[in-house]
């Protein structure tokens, strides 16, 4: 890309214009100045298409192996509703995030702030436009939700590589991938994930369309049943799961800021979202009619789609993403320890590397002490998503735009589909007295439950949390 060309994508339109292009030179390095390069390619990504890649990336990861354990709570249509209703309510909260930000950042450039070396965050936004009490809140329910995020990441890798080899236990997997994941504090940014999110997205791709085909093919097995909805209990854990699923706000902004022109993100989630549709539907539909009620005591779909070498590839591939997707989760929590030490502007890869290290030891501790893959999603979905990604975003956006001069001045304008100020504040009205109580207080309580359960059931530090019983070989009979 030409500098000239640069400058133009740089410019978000009510963005001061001269910072705003220094700070991007400064961010992309003498690769993305001086012409093509491999590095430049494969390494810078700014675009509107790197953005839609890391959040349709960032959005399927291992969940997409647990939607057929919430389709089995749920029962078939319930499972298809939540998921379109909570897709389209996610990407509107995405929406307002990216309202926010660029009405934070337009306010700021406006005073001549610089953002040079600086990476603006979620609780930054809060923090400019509604206080410090609004950034504690932010950051108090971005950081955990990331933590567990990051968390659920390393349980997925676990449960995943102990279906192609079973001769270590998910502990001691736990362990190994821990060690592994831990170099993710290399990538300095989300300006440095786009062959990443490309091949992530691919790879969760090809693992929908495999559990699709390999359940239709495999059919139903024999005295298949399908009784969810049968607890109320269940039905809030699955739903709430579905409510996790859509709810990968938490890196929204990250990604924002690292795009050349963030002002054209306003819809991309929403993109994002409906290709997601075609991973997630037909694969958690077609497992859940092939399998039906045995998916109740399996919440990962590899543990019953037959072994052969198109299942070992998926769960090869699921790894490198779930790789890839503790990056994405992990990264904003490196920049807020940065921050908190002060080591945010420094230059050095490796320096930044070492300090973010800390940050790493108390995720891989927490998966070893909850190993509940499934469980864990739809409690971390009610109680840390139903705040960050639907009732922080709603409110915020009301709060932001309650009196008349900010609604007048505001840095973009209300979307041509609600272009009323009543509407958008019914809408989001709707959305926090919904999530709040279905969420957070039903989904709360049903998933709480579930996952003390299963803490009764496996307990803390389990060994192999669902690990199916080990065969010995019956010894030879002599005649």
């Amino acid at each position: 890309m030409q500098p000239q060309k640069q400058a133009e994508e740089a410019i978000v339109s009510s963005f001061n214009q001269t910072d705003h292009h220094d700070d991007r030179e400064e961010e992309e390095g003498p690769d993305h100045q001086s012409g093509f390069s491999l590095t430049s390619f494969l390494w810078h990504g700014g675009s509107v298409y790197d953005a839609w890649f890391s959040c349709a990336s960032n959005q399927v990861a291992q969940v997409l192996l647990t939607l057929p354990y919430s389709f089995s709570q749920l029962g078939m249509l319930s499972g298809i509703i939540f998921q379109i209703f909570y897709g389209i309510l996610g990407s509107w909260t995405a929406y307002l995030i990216s309202i926010l930000y660029v009405e934070y950042r337009s306010r700021k450039e406006k005073e001549n702030v610089s953002f040079k070396n600086h990476v603006i965050q979620w609780f930054e936004v809060l923090d400019g436009l509604l206080g410090p009490y609004w950034k504690a809140v932010g950051l108090a329910f971005n950081c955990t939700f990331l933590l567990f995020g990051s968390v659920i990441q390393l349980i997925g890798c676990a449960s995943n590589i102990y279906y192609i080899n079973d001769n270590l236990d998910k502990r001691t997997w736990t362990y190994i991938f821990g060690a592994c994941c831990a170099t993710t504090v290399f990538i300095p940014s989300f300006h440095n994930y786009r062959i990443w999110s490309f091949l992530g997205l691919g790879m969760t791709t090809y693992t929908a369309w495999y559990m699709t085909i390999a359940a239709i093919v495999h059919g139903q097995v024999e005295g298949v049943t399908h009784s969810g909805p049968k607890k109320l209990v269940l039905y809030f854990t699955g739903a709430t799961n579905i409510l996790y699923t859509f709810g990968g706000h938490a890196v929204t902004v990250e990604i924002m800021h690292a795009m050349w022109k963030p002002q054209k993100f306003k819809y991309v989630y929403l993109f994002a979202t409906l290709y997601v549709f075609t991973l997630t539907l037909p694969s958690a539909t077609a497992v859940y009619w092939a399998f039906g009620d045995q998916l109740l005591t399996h919440s990962n779909a590899f543990a019953l789609l037959p072994r052969n070498k198109w299942r070992d590839a998926g769960v090869t591939l699921m790894l490198i993403h779930q790789f890839i997707t503790f990056g994405f989760a992990c990264t904003p929590l490196y920049f807020v320890w940065e921050k908190v030490i002060g080591m945010h502007d420094t230059k050095s890869i490796c320096l930044r590397a070492l300090a973010r290290l800390p940050v790493v030891i108390p995720i891989w501790f927490l998966a070893i002490i909850f190993p509940f893959f499934g469980p864990i999603n739809s409690a971390v979905g009610a109680l840390l998503v139903s705040f960050t990604v639907y009732i922080i975003p709603a409110l915020a956006h009301m709060l932001t735009f309650r009196s008349a001069s900010a609604r007048q001045n505001a840095a973009e304008k209300l979307p041509f589909f609600l272009p009323s100020w009543t509407g958008m504040y019914v809408v989001n009205t709707l959305i926090v007295v919904w999530v709040f109580i279905v969420g957070f207080g039903f989904g709360g309580w049903a998933s709480m439950t579930n996952f003390i359960k299963q803490v009764d059931t496996f307990g803390l530090f389990a060994k192999c949390y669902q690990c199916p019983p080990k065969v010995s070989a019956s010894p030879p009979v002599h005649h």
